[in-house]
């Protein structure tokens, strides 16, 4: 340790981790600091501090002391700089203290940056909180909480000169009265329809926090959900208290934020999403923190939003994978959330088309309460579905089950080309993104990397989709074939067959970089990949639900669950039965697939969970997952006490192909780094390994285990002895 690391104070300890909360606790070997120091702050002249490091072993608050000159400025929550190890580094200061947890000589707070406290004590808690959750830092967190500063941003929310200091968060008292806020909402159409819908309204318009799992129909106008979203956030609002929605995308974001700025005037709501640029967010962040917004929406940071008085946080459709976040930790928006309204004791609404098993175990567990339709409303409110490779439809047409496009999906698409729109959703987009060997149906290989070689168009040549590289003299490596030919057929490829099929009717495509958002209710032939299908304003007459075995067939412990949520959601824009809506399903799996012609996603996410408690796989229990070299892991796990705590799978290799197209998509994504020859990062190549390792353990022992993984990670942090082991807790992309 260096001098000036050693004049640092020591950090506090943090205890009571394992219930998820922060605690703020005084430091151990505590002295109390000479009272007649005129250079120092008269009261609590002690600071710690959130330093802005990467490194785990400097996850904890290091103690600085605090000038008089800066006793007005340095409040918890401001932005400071540091010296730290010879160098000046930024933090935020948590809190301030009359002791320190060290006796060695404290340096000063370098600079306070701004007065603004963007970091209120409760999103602190939170960031502790999830940080301990997923094995990570607080600082990690913190970066995804608290947008970057923009001085000129924050000049519109400081006061002038003589006017105090106006800089501290908007308090619970300063959100509006009921008597401000709109009407009763309890009588609302959109939730009149599901069982226990009004309930839920009321208790929230009484100041109550229910935390409920709506199983949503979805429906046009008044019935849309974005309008049900609205009409819950409505009810909070008309309480005096604020809300919070996070949805998974952009489109999402869009819908929602006009229904709620339509509802609660454009002033109440504040729109939270990195892709709107950093000046943007931050004023709406800051309009947040200073409680002229009362609502946050937006996309995956929104969860942090500095809401006052939060009384309910909302999320869209939570088996999404955009709520996981792309950096460290890792975190599931749904986690977030969960943290958070336990934390602030606020309401909680998950809503989504269909019901992800994570839902359900809270369901089960008594934590939420279901809302769902009964059948009479079910029927009256969804569209008719077809299983097109049932017993019935195979008596009438036997290469049903052969067929892409089988005979009943054709009928269903020409008769609703005569009332309105149709939507086929196809699984991949391109035009031939996978290709086999014409003579041996091996499949067709990169001769470079080994990657899978894809077809763009017609008469494209072939390339690699890993590595981008044109193979116009391919030869089969099992064979020696030379032709090739389309495994799966891409959007591109669908909406040119279906132009020459349907003269003189529009084909539009949406998938890729060309996503649509809306349609005109006319006759059209629209091709969407799942996630990317366009609204239309009265619904679409029919929905083609392509490439059913393609979606269940992903080697995915999650495959038949996002392959009804993709289902679910397609044909939740479809016209009601009443409206003449039908939805025509492809795919062999009976049982995956009668759940959608039942429209039953609550009995769908049911059985799949009782699987997986059988088979003790996550929601079912918890899992981390260890990444790094064989050796590293090995030491790792050394001092981990998890006899009988924890099921150990591995060491075992990671495969090839997986390793090098994960390497590759992080270097797309701008995340490798180095030197050199292009070498990646220390932190991207332990997270793709040559081995791995799986810890599933129950949810009673989490919070050992946890705590164990990220004192370990530190520790051995500290050492920098070794190679570095990657560690994410309930990763989607594993299992």
């Amino acid at each position: 340790m260096t001098d000036n690391e050693s004049r640092t104070a020591g950090p506090s300890r943090r205890d009571g981790e394992s219930g998820g909360q922060l605690s703020l606790l005084h430091g151990f070997g505590a002295a109390n600091l000479p009272t007649a120091d005129p250079e120092r702050a008269a009261t609590l002249p002690i600071a710690r501090v959130v330093l802005d490091a990467q490194l785990p072993h400097l996850d904890r608050y290091f103690d600085y002391a605090v000038p008089a000159a800066m006793d007005v400025d340095a409040q918890p929550g401001v932005r400071v700089k540091v010296r730290f190890a010879g160098r000046e580094h930024a933090g935020f200061l948590a809190e301030r203290v009359a002791r320190s947890s060290t006796t060695a000589t404290l340096l000063p707070l370098g600079k306070v940056v701004s007065p603004l406290q963007v970091l209120t004590p409760d999103v602190l808690a939170l960031a502790t909180s999830v940080a301990a959750r997923s094995v990570g830092t607080v600082n990690d967190v913190l970066r995804s909480a608290i947008p970057p500063r923009m001085a000129r941003v924050e000049a519109e929310f400081l006061p002038a000169a003589g006017s105090g200091t106006g800089h501290a968060p908007a308090s619970s008292s300063g959100v509006a009265p009921a008597s401000d806020s709109p009407g009763s909402v309890s009588s609302s159409g959109a939730f009149g329809r599901y069982a226990n819908g009004v309930a839920f309204l009321q208790h929230l318009e009484a100041g109550e926090a229910p935390r409920a799992v709506l199983s949503s129909l979805g429906g046009f106008g008044p019935r849309a959900w974005t309008e049900e979203l609205t009409d819950a956030v409505a009810a909070t609002v008309a309480s005096g208290r604020g809300a919070l929605v996070v949805v998974p995308d952009q489109r999402d974001l869009a819908r929602v934020e006009a229904s709620l700025a339509a509802r609660l005037g454009a002033g109440t709501v504040a729109r939270l999403t990195g892709e709107d640029g950093a000046t943007p967010r931050y004023r709406n962040f800051l309009r947040l923190l200073h409680g002229s917004a009362r609502v946050a929406v937006g996309t995956r940071s929104a969860a942090y939003a500095p809401v006052a008085d939060l009384g309910l946080v909302c999320l869209w459709d939570d088996g999404d994978d955009q709520h996981v976040e792309q950096r460290a930790p890792y975190q599931h928006v749904r986690d977030v959330l969960l943290l958070r309204a336990e934390q602030e004791g606020a309401g909680m609404l998950l809503s989504s088309f269909a019901r992800s098993t994570e839902a359900q175990r809270l369901v089960d567990t008594g934590w939420a309460r279901a809302i769902q339709a009964d059948r009479t409303e079910v029927r009256r409110a969804t569209p008719r579905v077809v299983h097109a490779a049932d017993a019935f439809q195979m008596e009438r047409d036997p290469h049903a089950a052969q067929a892409r496009i089988p005979h009943a999906a054709w009928a269903a698409a020409q008769a609703g080309l005569t009332r309105g729109p149709v939507l086929l959703q196809v699984a991949r987009t391109g035009f031939s993104p996978a290709l086999a060997c014409d003579r041996c149906r091996h499949p067709a290989r990169c001769s470079s990397c080994s990657g899978p070689l894809a077809q763009g168009s017609r008469n494209a040549p072939l390339s690699c989709r890993w590595c981008g590289r044109p193979d116009n003299h391919w030869v089969c490596a099992e064979c020696g074939g030379t032709r090739v030919r389309a495994t799966v057929t891409g959007a591109t490829r669908t909406a040119e067959e279906l132009g020459r099929a349907f003269p003189g009717v529009p084909v539009i495509s949406s998938a890729g970089d060309h996503i649509i958002d809306t349609v005109r209710d006319s006759p059209a032939v629209v091709v969407a990949t799942p996630g990317a299908e366009p609204v239309a304003a009265g619904g679409y007459a029919a929905v083609i639900l392509l490439d059913g075995n393609a979606l269940l067939s992903r080697e995915s412990l999650r495959a038949g669950e996002d392959a009804l949520r993709r289902w679910f959601s397609a044909a939740a824009l479809a016209r009601p039965s009443s409206a003449g809506g039908t939805v025509v399903i492809t795919g062999d799996d009976d049982v995956a697939v009668g759940h959608l012609v039942r429209w039953d996603p609550a009995g769908a996410a049911s059985r799949e969970l009782a699987e997986r408690r059988e088979l003790g796989l996550p929601p079912a229990v918890r899992y981390a997952v260890l990444t790094g070299t064989r050796e590293a892991l090995t030491h790792f796990l050394e001092d981990l006490e998890l006899e009988g705590a924890a099921r150990v799978v591995g060491p075992a290799p990671i495969p090839p192909d997986i390793r090098r197209e994960a390497v590759l998509a992080a270097r797309a994504a701008g995340a490798l780094r180095g030197a050199g020859k292009g070498a990646p990062s220390t932190e991207v190549l332990a997270g793709q390994g040559s081995h791995r390792v799986l810890l599933f353990f129950p949810y009673r022992a989490a919070a050992g285990i946890t705590r164990q993984l990220r004192a370990r990670r530190a520790a051995l942090s500290a050492k920098r002895t070794g190679d570095p082991v990657h560690v994410r807790l309930d990763a989607l992309d594993v299992l």
